[in-house]
């Protein structure tokens, strides 16, 4: 169909031209970009992010990702800056004031009161010879050839840019900080993100009961075992709880195929060697890393080389993990 046509062609048009524009603005990543960056990240003060339309709505989302990789920030409306909310901004506090144009009325006004209050000021700006730009202290250059948007005026391929630019800018300082993954799980603690980020073993399989048994337990207890704990195996230890194997309902379906007589056989007979653990300390992920890995559904959990429980892939995808 041709209307189908044509919204494929337009998307692709948007994608590309937006594609090109942060491709584009790689060049202005310069000198005054790396003293822009080690100002913030020597600063004892935050950084307030402004601006008015859709720059405001690119500056909350630049906030976000600041506050989330170690670096605080704040998020300052233009148009109610001009009507109190210029408190919150402190002198040893940096502002980065983003705006296409660089001069929007509520900018203009703007910016003389941002300079009073002796903090540093950076204009993100699309337009570098604007009033905004030849204010500040350092100029993030967001230039683009043109908008996406068929009339050169939403905008589109300038925030996206703009955006960009504020990540570019929150990972360097990340970089800077030597911010981990353990530092972000701390600013993370909720939703499946938070989990794959500090969910351990030892907080999944105490949940559970442990089905274990000795090497010359007989198999007809194995299989009670295994199915009154109702996780699918069973860890085979030696005297001091160490592991010699697993039994698994696979391998249960396994030896009825191969023995109709039951008499005489034991764990040990129908175990499985080395089997895959875990360490009880280890993150969630990597638990399911292992399973995914080998193609396996439960892990033995072990606590200074002895067995102390099972993790299976049911409690992985009850957390979120998968």
């Amino acid at each position: 169909m041709k209307i189908a046509k044509n919204i494929r062609a337009t998307a692709i048009r948007v994608l590309n031209n937006e594609a090109n524009a942060i491709e584009n603005v790689t060049k202005f990543i310069n000198d005054e970009f790396e003293s822009c960056v080690s100002e913030i990240f020597n600063s004892t003060g935050r950084v307030v992010i402004t601006g008015i339309g859709k720059s405001a709505l690119i500056a909350s989302k630049i906030v976000a990702t600041l506050n989330s990789t170690g670096t605080p920030a704040l998020f300052m409306h233009a148009a109610d800056a001009l009507h109190g909310d210029l408190g919150m901004v402190r002198r040893e506090d940096i502002v980065i004031c983003i705006s296409k144009s660089g001069n929007t009325e509520e900018i203009k006004a703007l910016v003389p009161l941002l300079k009073r209050t002796g903090s540093k000021l950076v204009a993100l700006v699309s337009n570098t010879e604007s009033y905004l730009a030849k204010q500040a202290d350092f100029v993030l250059n967001g230039s683009i050839g043109e908008e996406a948007c068929p009339n050169n005026l939403a905008p589109t391929t300038s925030t996206t840019v703009h955006l960009a630019l504020g990540d570019a800018l929150a990972v360097c300082l990340l970089e800077l900080r030597g911010f981990t993954s353990d530092d972000f799980a701390k600013n993370h603690p909720g939703g499946a993100l938070g989990k794959k980020l500090y969910l351990r073993v030892e907080d999944i399989y105490p949940s559970h009961q442990l089905p274990m048994v000795g090497a010359n337990t007989p198999v007809k207890d194995v299989i009670v075992e295994i199915s009154s704990k109702r996780l699918g195996a069973a860890a085979v230890v030696d005297g001091t709880q160490k592991l010699k194997g697993i039994i698994t309902d696979g391998d249960i379906r396994r030896m009825l195929e191969r023995h109709s007589n039951l008499t005489g056989l034991t764990a040990q007979d129908i175990m499985t060697v080395n089997p895959k653990t875990v360490g009880k300390g280890e993150f969630a992920t990597r638990a399911l890393q292992v399973m995914q890995e080998n193609n396996i559904t439960q892990l033995v959990v072990e606590d200074e080389s002895k067995v102390v429980g099972f993790v299976h892939l049911h409690d992985l995808l009850k957390e979120g993990i998968v």
